[in-house]
């Protein structure tokens, strides 16, 4: 097989040691190296001292970051790759045979490289995953004092729209600290809930046990501490996105994206999207936004969606489903979809449709422009038309059209 690439290192990436095949004319040479910086900085000069030009390495867990980190310092290029693509002849399988089959793969230029975005973008990313991990785990502690309060007979969930709400709050920090009073409690609501007032009594009256108390504090503390911590995350990441501001605001003008998903978006996919993805079929492919290929003897069988970026397609489908009662054309879109597939493929039909409204909007600097609601209808009036006028001869009537002016 021809040589493409004649200096190469692939590299067997663990949690604790990585062992590094470097071949070239003159041969190969293996060496395992422990993963403390001092030893990743010795692997550099063994690689540089050999004249490597590519590097690559599988895309295990993050263990492969901090070679990466190193490797961008120099003018080395590097090669992520998803460990499914490249999966070697069965046998032994040891991680000296792993790394001399990534070399051998990386020199005969048979390896695709995984989307590595820069530094600055690495993390972001980091920091808009985490803040929503964090907003995922104060979702959970909101469904566990919703668990303790029907524990204790206490109705709020069903009177108030909010359970973590202005009003709502204040009158659970009142039972948290021993407030048992119903009338007490309900003259706590402000604005529109005042309305509620006797609902609100009856709502209220329960049986709180001390540990009920005990846990009610400590959630409610806990949930405080997280929306701080959120509130600091967004600081951060509103100053590290300030100079993309306006693909933020393009990205916020798609119907079911707010500003914190435009962000979450833009630090999945970046800004660069022609050079790194080419168009907008290969970006809803690498997001796993399309349905898996399985076809044999000219037969397409039916099979799951692909694996992808799990996070953008997780918050994309987020938003679509978030739509589906909206007046628009994603609106009309997922309705249509979800009377023949269901809500769950409606989703990724929608979220799909977003990532390439995306695309469009941060590769051509343009802003959403609605198609509107009836987008379907009229794209089919004809057809809806000759349909209706046959079924109408069928069942023997004269049919003439004419515009309405």
């Amino acid at each position: 097989m021809e040589v493409i690439i004649e200096r190469v290192c692939g590299i067997d990436v663990h949690k604790d040691n990585v062992t590094a095949c470097i071949m070239t004319p003159k041969g190969k040479e293996i060496q395992t190296f422990s993963t403390k910086t001092v030893f990743l900085l010795k692997l550099m000069d063994w690689i540089k001292s050999h004249g490597c030009t590519h590097v690559a390495m599988e895309s295990t867990g993050v263990y492969w970051k901090p070679i990466v980190n190193l490797i961008e310092a120099e003018e080395i290029e590097f090669l992520v790759v998803n460990a499914q693509h490249m999966k070697a002849v069965p046998g032994r399988k040891t991680d000296v045979k792993d790394a001399e089959w990534i070399a051998q793969l990386l020199r005969h230029g048979l390896l695709t490289a995984s989307f590595v975005p820069d530094r600055n973008q690495r993390e972001l990313r980091e920091l808009v995953r985490y803040r929503r991990s964090i907003i995922e785990e104060r979702a959970r502690q909101h469904n566990r004092i919703q668990k303790v309060l029907e524990g204790a007979n206490i109705k709020l969930g069903s009177v108030v729209s909010d359970i973590m709400g202005v009003s709502a709050k204040e009158m659970l920090y009142a039972i948290a600290d021993g407030e048992e009073d119903p009338t007490k409690l309900a003259s706590m609501a402000r604005r529109s809930l005042k309305r509620k007032k006797d609902e609100l009594e009856l709502a209220l009256q329960g049986y709180v046990s001390t540990h009920q108390r005990m846990m009610l504090k400590t959630i409610l503390t806990h949930i405080d501490f997280l929306t701080e911590q959120i509130e600091i995350l967004d600081l951060e990441v509103t100053q590290r996105v300030s100079s993309y501001q306006e693909d933020i605001e393009r990205l916020d003008s798609i119907p079911g994206i707010a500003k914190r998903m435009a962000e979450q978006i833009l630090a999945e996919i970046g800004t660069d999207l022609e050079n790194q993805f080419g168009s907008a079929p290969r970006l809803c492919s690498w997001a796993a936004l399309v349905p898996g290929h399985n076809e044999s003897a000219g037969k397409r069988k039916s099979t799951k969606s692909k694996k992808g970026n799990k996070y953008l397609k997780s918050a994309l489908t987020e938003a679509a489903h978030s739509v589906a009662a909206s007046k628009n054309y994603l609106g009309a879109m997922y309705r249509r979809s979800a009377a023949r597939k269901g809500r769950k493929r409606a989703g990724i039909v929608v979220a799909h449709a977003m990532l390439r409204i995306a695309y469009y909007l941060l590769t051509r600097k343009e802003m959403y422009v609605d198609l509107g609601e009836e987008y379907y209808d009229k794209q089919k009036e004809k057809s809806i038309v000759r349909y209706s006028v046959r079924r109408l001869e069928n069942l023997g009537y004269t049919v003439s059209i004419s515009e309405v002016s």
